[in-house]
């Protein structure tokens, strides 16, 4: 079974940065299509950022796009998030996952909180 870790989470200020890691200790998900979801107050989980296996491709949503950059590295067996230019509406929980249509290939792990504040 998988168990997804994430980290990297925290207060920063609007306009600041976070860079989230996940891995997966001891498993291996070098071949799956990777992506992280957040959840925000009042809001049902998102997919925000997703990478290929390959990490040839990469897709974001919308509320992130130019902002926050997926990427990672399967030697490591692990998955960043590196958010730039932070906003308050970015406050909440943010985990990592291997989208499998709608749903998601593992349980969901912990998260990692992050609050934008000033």
């Amino acid at each position: 079974q998988v168990q997804l870790v994430e980290s990297g989470g925290g207060l920063v200020q609007p306009g600041g940065s976070l860079r989230l890691t996940c891995t997966a200790p001891g498993s291996i998900f070098a071949i799956y299509t990777m992506a992280w979801y957040r959840q925000t107050p009042g809001k049902e989980r998102e997919l925000i950022a997703s990478i290929h296996a390959t990490g040839a491709y990469k897709n974001y949503a919308d509320s992130v796009k130019g902002r926050f950059t997926i990427s990672r590295d399967n030697a490591q067996n692990a998955v960043w998030l590196q958010m730039d230019s932070l906003r308050p509406e970015d406050t909440g929980v943010y985990y990592c996952n291997s989208p499998v249509g709608q749903a998601t290939k593992w349980p969901w792990g912990q998260g990692t909180r992050v609050s934008v504040s000033s």
